[in-house]
């Protein structure tokens, strides 16, 4: 017979319940396990309780197997038993096991604006959808929260850089708990920003309208207020305020400057820089030149002019558009002395008082030429018997103008001819009576400008005499073949000539006093004059005389 040793123990044994995690994941399940320590033999019975203050539920009994999974949330315990009849351990302690729903919160922001800046407020909410009606409590996951709330909203009132970061809420109803919310990030800028003021033009056309732009860069839900002033030193003036449009139109010039406000209490941002707009008057000035000359010459000195019409009385300050101008004058004039070719183009200018500007003159041209020469032209280089030739200075181009002519003889004098000397017709012309050499000049502005001295022309006398043209033998009309001489002859005195002969026949006559045409033809036919220039004076000489005729018949 054998026998076997029996060991009792005086204290009834706990069961002990671990459970493979505590949260159940939405869909999921948990494993939970109960052991009774240093015996075997023992079945397990499972109790579920939805509350500490509800009734245990026997979930399973005499269970041989001392693992099973659950998928609901709640309180559990365990026991074990053996024999027959059974004895029982001590329940186990309890272990919660809280249950994931499917729904998932979500993070809002009111105001909705996740960039926002020092000192503005914002309240982060956590929404379940679908689960008003429970009595929920409110875990979150913050940057700052070291005693996170248990309601569903968090109020942050005058916000600091340190309020930045991720927030991301759940809930919780007894053994129940939502997902974690998907995380929204919330910056908060140190700095006030400041609005930017942007304007389409800076100028006003006449009777037109500029667009205006007040931003804020990086942030929304903006409303603006829109200031303008007359002058730096004016007060400034609120045009529109709470605007939610952040585009005007302004027709007036001025100084503008706007700032953004939102929230409740409103915070501001800084102002924006001014933006100056100028306005456009109708009024349109006129650019003159005094002297009127828009063609003047090197070393000349001409004043250009802006000239407003109607505003005479107002204080102006002038801008002007010019080729040489790279400091243009801010006065209305703009005085040109002793000029160059690179003074040459067009002259524009505006007026500007304020903030308002007139429109732009119409361009007018300045050209500058090479100092210019004067031209002399003479009607005739002799002057006939008791008569006079005229002289004709001009100086080109034809389009400069204002000239004034003086008149000099001989290459030695610098002293102008009067009326003693010549007879004075419109401007440009003389006539004159006496022998010498002739040159002239152009003068015109104050001090008066010269133009270089002309070429000079020498005015010869006409003598008394006055030269014959005969025939040998003295018929005018003759043929092909024939033998004819053509005469000149000077009566009265034994001076010695040069001659000259003038004729339109093919066949020019030689500068002695006849001309003996041999075997004529038809190209000697024509008409013939002469002239006699004394060879002692070359500046003297006889008038032209009478024309003869000669023609020469190709048939005999």
């Amino acid at each position: 017979m054998f026998l076997f040793p029996v060991t009792s123990t005086a204290s009834k044994p706990r069961a002990t319940l671990t459970a493979q995690s505590s949260v159940i994941p939405a869909g999921g399940s948990v494993t939970l396990s109960c052991s009774v320590e240093g015996s075997a033999g023992w079945k397990f019975d499972w109790f579920r309780r939805d509350s500490v203050s509800s009734k245990a539920q026997l979930t399973r009994g005499n269970e041989a197997n001392r693992v099973i999974s659950v998928s609901q949330g709640g309180l559990y315990h365990c026991r074990g038993g053996r024999g027959d009849p059974v004895y029982y351990t001590e329940d186990s302690s309890d272990v919660t096991v809280t249950e994931t729903l499917p729904s998932k919160p979500t993070v809002t922001l009111q105001p909705s604006w996740t960039q926002i800046y020092s000192g503005e407020t914002v309240t982060v909410r956590c929404e379940i959808q679908g689960g008003e009606g429970a009595q929920w409590t409110y875990e979150w996951r913050a940057a700052k929260l070291n005693t996170p709330p248990t309601s569903n909203e968090y109020r942050i009132i005058r916000a600091t850089e340190s309020d930045s970061g991720g927030y991301s809420c759940r809930g919780r109803r007894d053994y129940f708990f939502s997902e974690w919310s998907d995380i929204i990030t919330l910056t908060v800028s140190s700095s006030k920003p400041r609005a930017t003021l942007t304007a389409q033009s800076s100028i006003l056309p006449a009777g037109g309208s500029v667009t205006l732009s007040c931003s804020v860069e990086g942030s929304a839900g903006w409303k603006f207020d829109w200031f303008r002033r007359d002058s730096v030193s004016s007060k400034v003036q609120l045009m529109r305020g709470n605007e939610a449009n952040r585009v005007i139109s302004v027709s007036q010039g001025g100084l503008y400057h706007c700032r953004g406000g939102r929230g409740d209490p409103v915070y501001y941002t800084e102002d924006s820089s001014d933006v100056t707009v100028t306005e456009t008057l109708p009024s349109k000035p006129t650019v003159t030149l005094q002297p009127s000359w828009t063609q003047i010459y090197s070393g000349e000195t001409v004043t250009v002019r802006c000239e407003i019409q109607g505003g005479e009385g107002a204080q102006w300050t002038y801008e002007w558009r010019a080729a040489k101008l790279n400091t243009p004058p801010t006065s209305n004039e703009h005085r040109i002395i002793r000029a160059t070719e690179s003074d040459s183009g067009g002259y524009s200018c505006r007026g500007r008082r304020d903030y308002f500007f007139s429109e732009w003159s119409d361009i007018i041209t300045l050209t500058v030429s090479y100092k210019p020469k004067a031209k002399l032209r003479a009607d005739n280089t002799a002057v006939p018997v008791g008569g006079s030739v005229t002289l004709t200075c001009s100086v080109n181009p034809s389009s400069s103008s204002g000239w004034k002519y003086y008149w000099y003889r001989d290459e030695k004098s610098s002293e102008a001819l009067t009326t003693q000397d010549a007879v004075f017709h419109s401007n440009g012309q003389i006539s004159v009576s006496q022998e010498g050499l002739y040159r002239c000049r152009g003068g015109r502005g104050n001090p008066v400008y010269y133009t270089e001295d002309s070429q000079s022309v020498r005015i010869g006398k006409t003598a008394s005499n006055r030269p014959v043209v005969t025939l040998y033998p003295n018929w005018s009309e003759i043929y092909r073949g024939e033998t004819i001489t053509v005469r000149c002859e000077i009566h009265g005195g034994d001076t010695e000539w040069d001659y000259e002969w003038e004729t339109n026949s093919r066949i020019k006559a030689p500068n002695q006093n006849e001309y003996r045409i041999r075997s004529a033809s038809s190209s000697n036919s024509g008409n013939y004059r002469c002239k006699g220039r004394m060879k002692s004076s070359q500046h003297k000489t006889t008038e032209w005389s009478d024309s003869v005729t000669l023609t020469v018949s190709d048939s005999k």
